[in-house]
C-alpha cells in the first residue's frame, strides 16, 4: 500500500510543493518584518521618547496602507499576474525595512519617517497575500487546496519561532537599528531568488505532464495567469459591488476581521506585553514569543490536515472548512485566562493554546480560494485580506489606549478573545453553505 502511494505521488509530480515551499518561505518574512517592531519597539520607544498611544499609531501605520492598498493590488494580480507584482512587492517592503534602521538618525524628524516608512511597507505588502491565493488557485487541486492554504497561512506563526529569537538578539548586542537592516537585506536577496523559482504551472521547466493534468482534474485554474491580459482590461466596480453584497462572502470578511485581531496582538503588542507587564527582558520576550508561535504554526498545519481529511471522508466542503475554524476559535478564547494567573508559565501556556486554537481556525485563505470567482481571484482575495487587516489598523491603536488608561494588558486580552467568538458566530450564523461565487454578467 505505501509504495503504491509512493508510485502515485511520483506519477502525480512534486513541482507544486516546491512553489508551495516558495510562498512559505516568502511568507515567513513578510510576516517577519511586519512583526520587527514589536520586538525593537521598547528599546525603539525609550531612544524615541514614544508613548503607549504613539507606538499604537506607529504600529498601526503599516495596515492603513495595507488595507488601502487591497483592491489596487489585487487588480494589479489579475492584469499583470502574481509572479512579477509580486517579485516587486518583497523588493520594495524589503527595502523600506532597511531603510527603517536610520530613522534614529533624523532627530525630531524619526518619528514621523518611520510612521511614513511603515506605511510604505504597508503598500508594498499589499499584494502578497491575494498572490499566494491566487498561485494556489492555480497549482493545487480542491482536495490540496485546505493543506496547501494552511501550510503558507501558518508562516505568520512560523515567522516569530525563526525570527523573534534572531531580532531579539540583533537587537540586544548591536542595536534595534540593524535589526531592521538585517531582515531588509534578507528580502532583497529573496526578491532575487522568487524571480527564478515561481513559474505558471504550464510554464514551469520541470513540471509533467502527469502532474498538469492532476491538479487541472482537481479544479485547479492552470490559465490564470495566461488569460490575465484578456479578462482584466479595467478596473470594474460592479465586480466588487457583486463581491460585498454577497451574503457568504461578508460572513468570511467579518471573520477573518476577528480571526486577525489575535494576530496583530501577537505582531505588535504581545513581546511588549511581556516586558512591560511580566518583567521580561527584550532578549527573553524574543525567545518566549516564539513558544506560543510555533504552537500556532503546529495549529495552522493541522488546521488544514484536519479540513481535507473531513473534505475526503464528507465531500462537503462547508463542513471541511467550518469545524476547524469555530473548534479553533474556540480554543483561542483561552488567552483571557492569562488575566487570571501569575505564572509566566501559565502565561506562555494559555498563550501558546491560544495560538494553537487560532492557527487550526485560520482557514480563511482556503475558504476564500474556494469561493472567489473565477474572473476575479486577485481582486476577491485582496477584498477578502482588506477587510482581515482592517484589524491592523484597530487592534494596536485600541490596545494602545486600553493599556495607557489602566495601565494593564487585562482589558486588551478580553478585547483579543471577544474578537474570537465573534468570528465563530459569523461562520455559523452568516456564512452558510462554502462555494465558488459565480459573478453576473453586465
Amino acid at each position: 500500500m505505501a509504495l503504491a502511494l509512493t508510485l502515485e505521488a511520483r506519477a502525480q509530480g512534486r513541482v507544486r510543493w516546491g512553489i508551495l515551499l516558495m510562498l512559505f518561505v516568502t511568507t515567513v518574512v513578510n510576516y517577519a518584518d511586519r512583526a520587527i517592531i514589536s520586538i525593537a519597539g521598547t528599546p525603539m520607544s525609550q531612544e524615541l521618547g514614544l508613548t503607549p498611544v504613539t507606538l499604537g499609531y506607529i504600529l498601526s501605520a503599516f495596515s492603513w496602507s495595507y488595507v488601502a492598498a487591497q483592491v489596487p493590488g489585487g487588480w494589479m494580480l489579475d492584469r499583470y499576474g502574481s509572479k512579477w507584482v509580486y517579485a516587486g512587492g518583497i523588493f520594495f517592503w524589503s527595502l523600506f525595512t532597511l531603510a527603517q534602521g536610520w530613522v534614529g538618525f533624523l532627530g525630531g524628524g524619526a518619528v514621523v519617517a518611520l510612521f511614513i516608512l511603515r506605511f510604505l511597507v504597508g503598500i508594498a505588502e499589499a499584494p502578497s497575500f491575494p498572490g499566494n491565493a491566487r498561485i494556489v488557485t492555480a497549482w493545487f487541486p480542491s482536495a490540496e487546496r485546505g493543506k496547501a492554504s494552511a501550510i503558507f497561512n501558518s508562516a505568520q506563526y512560523f515567522a516569530p519561532v525563526l525570527f523573534a529569537p534572531l531580532t531579539a538578539w540583533v537587537t540586544h548586542e548591536f542595536g534595534w537599528r540593524y535589526a531592521f537592516i538585517v531582515m531588509g537585506v534578507i528580502g532583497i536577496v529573496l526578491a532575487a531568488i522568487w524571480i527564478r523559482v515561481i513559474h505558471d504551472p504550464a510554464d514551469h521547466p520541470t513540471v509533467t505532464r502527469a502532474e498538469l493534468d492532476h491538479i487541472a482534474s482537481g479544479g485547479a485554474l492552470l490559465a490564470l495567469d495566461a488569460q490575465k491580459h484578456a479578462q482584466t482590461k479595467g478596473f470594474d466596480w460592479g465586480v466588487v459591488r457583486q463581491l460585498l453584497s454577497n451574503r457568504m462572502l461578508v460572513g468570511i470578511y467579518v471573520a477573518q476581521h476577528c480571526i486577525n485581531v489575535m494576530t496583530y496582538f501577537f505582531l505588535t503588542w504581545f513581546p511588549i506585553y511581556l516586558v512591560k507587564q511580566r518583567g521580561l527582558t527584550v532578549l527573553q520576550a524574543g525567545f518566549v514569543a516564539s513558544l506560543p508561535a510555533l504552537c500556532g504554526f503546529l495549529g495552522g498545519i493541522l488546521g488544514g490536515v484536519i479540513s481535507d481529511a473531513i473534505l475526503k471522508r464528507t465531500g462537503s466542503l462547508t463542513k471541511a472548512r467550518k469545524i476547524p475554524i469555530v473548534a479553533g476559535m474556540l480554543l483561542s478564547m483561552s488567552i483571557i485566562a492569562c488575566n487570571y494567573v501569575d505564572s509566566p508559565a501559565f502565561v506562555i501556556g494559555f498563550m501558546a493554546l491560544a495560538f494553537f486554537g487560532k492557527g487550526i481556525g485560520a482557514l480563511g485563505w482556503a475558504v476564500i480560494s474556494d469561493t472567489s470567482p473565477k474572473e476575479a481571484a486577485g481582486l476577491s482575495g485582496a477584498i477578502f485580506n482588506m477587510f482581515g487587516n482592517t484589524a491592523g489598523i484597530t487592534t494596536p491603536i485600541v490596545i494602545g489606549y486600553l493599556v495607557q488608561a489602566s495601565g494593564s494588558f487585562n482589558g486588551a486580552l478580553v478585547f483579543v478573545g471577544c474578537n474570537a467568538l465573534i468570528a465563530m458566530i459569523a461562520y455559523l450564523v452568516i456564512v452558510g453553505e462554502i462555494r465558488r461565487v459565480e459573478l453576473r454578467k453586465a
